[in-house]
């Protein structure tokens, strides 16, 4: 009485309940449903519809192109990075948003940030691949840049996304190719400021002054192989050149005149520390390409007394090494005037005066090509160069020279893309 009381007031039990649940995951037959209460409805069959059915799911395999001669990265283990030894794969882009301690005092982005910048991509995939295979590990030095021209500027605000992938590898070297484009994220335009060819050296972890052999690569067609081994051959004729005119060294001059080599010529003296080195303990390329950068904006502003702009960088060479607690001075001087261009020649001389007595050597030279520029960014004339000894007449017709080969390289690349 009591059951059916409660049965009609409240419904079934709390155990009839929890029986009612439970029927629908099994049969009717075996639910008891004929020990129920008149009041309690036969528990129907299962009804619930089928889950809809969701599509395979496939486990996506990244497209590895590996190097000549390398073993695959999923079958076998020697590879100490599976999965990264692909050497014709690019670097992902690398993003970084330019902020005001990135600027130049024209307000652009200064040429400098962006020479690091695209010294630090095209070191990570070159250290990648070169410890792509079993062996001693190892760190990829900078040993050279190719001519890099600044397409145009960037300024603060803008987002910088710095991509690089190698192009070809000789027995110790590699050869990458950057390319840096700005994006204005409030508008999403894009645009291409830079484009450089930059050649490293892998150096062995236990013995720095080791250079190891570099893993090949595989090539889509046999020209490219062709191009890219010509390409080694040209740099390293050209750095074996650099080399033997590295003699020159910059004295003071007092009282120049001005437009004079002597009047815009400048040193800067930096300390090597920690934070401007490699694993190895050497100095980062990016860091002393900065630092050039540097000097030779300061040689142009001397001259013009206007803003300036980096223009191109003609080939930076790396000759040595420069060791932690060197201190570099870097020096510039003004070699020749078009009208509306200057080149300046900078060179990097390092004193290992600490742990390390040696003499002072010339560790990397480069040519930097500015231009001046009005407040409101338009190209200015440039002061022409008066050059009073032999050799400043010797550095500028070499300077001629140069600028006369790349204005002539520049119109036959825009006239074959006018043809295309």
């Amino acid at each position: 009485m009591q059951r059916a009381a409660w049965a009609g007031r409240r419904g079934p039990p709390r155990s009839q309940d929890r029986g009612q649940r439970r029927c629908l995951s099994i049969s009717t037959e075996d639910s008891g449903e004929a020990a129920l209460p008149a009041s309690f409805p036969a528990c129907p069959p299962p009804s619930r519809p089928s889950p809809p059915a969701l599509p395979r799911r496939r486990l996506i395999k990244p497209v590895v192109a590996r190097s000549a001669g390398a073993p695959c990265p999923r079958r076998a283990s020697r590879c100490r990075h599976p999965g990264s030894c692909a050497s014709l794969l690019p670097l992902p882009s690398r993003a970084r948003i330019m902020r005001p301690d990135d600027a130049n005092i024209a307000g652009n982005v200064h040429g400098g940030t962006i020479l690091k910048m695209i010294e630090e991509a095209g070191a990570i995939i070159s250290t990648r691949h070169c410890n792509s295979q079993a062996g001693e590990p190892c760190v990829a030095a900078l040993a050279r840049v190719e001519r890099t021209d600044f397409l145009s500027p960037m300024c603060i605000g803008e987002v910088a996304n710095v991509s690089a992938e190698i192009t070809y590898t000789s027995r110790h070297s590699v050869e990458v190719q950057v390319n840096v484009m700005s994006e204005n994220i409030l508008t999403g335009a894009k645009k291409v400021t830079n484009k450089a060819t930059l050649w490293y050296v892998p150096l062995s972890l236990k013995n720095v002054n080791k250079v190891l052999e570099v893993p090949p690569i595989q090539y889509a067609r046999k020209e490219q192989e062709d191009e890219g081994k010509k390409r080694y051959e040209e740099q390293k004729l050209d750095r074996l050149e650099t080399k033997q005119r590295n003699g020159d060294v910059i004295l003071p001059v007092i009282n120049p005149e001005p437009h004079t080599v002597g009047y815009s010529q400048s040193s800067l003296i930096h300390l090597v520390g920690p934070s401007d080195c490699t694993l190895l303990g050497f100095v980062h390329g990016g860091v002393t390409m900065k630092l050039m950068d540097e000097v030779a904006g300061i040689v142009a502003a001397r001259h013009c007394k206007t803003n300036i702009v980096t223009a191109s960088v003609d080939a930076i060479n790396f000759h040595e090494k420069i060791k932690k607690g060197c201190v570099i001075t870097v020096s510039g001087r003004m070699t020749f005037t078009s009208n509306k261009s200057m080149e300046i020649e900078v060179f990097v001389d390092a004193d290992p005066f600490v742990d390390e007595p040696r003499e002072r050597y010339r560790a990397v030279s480069a040519f930097f090509t500015y231009v001046s520029l009005s407040k409101e960014g338009k190209p200015l004339p440039v002061p022409q160069l008066l050059t009073e000894t032999e050799d400043e007449k010797r550095r500028f017709e070499e300077g001629k020279g140069r600028y006369l080969q790349t204005k002539a390289k520049r119109q036959a690349q825009m006239q074959e893309a006018a043809q295309q």
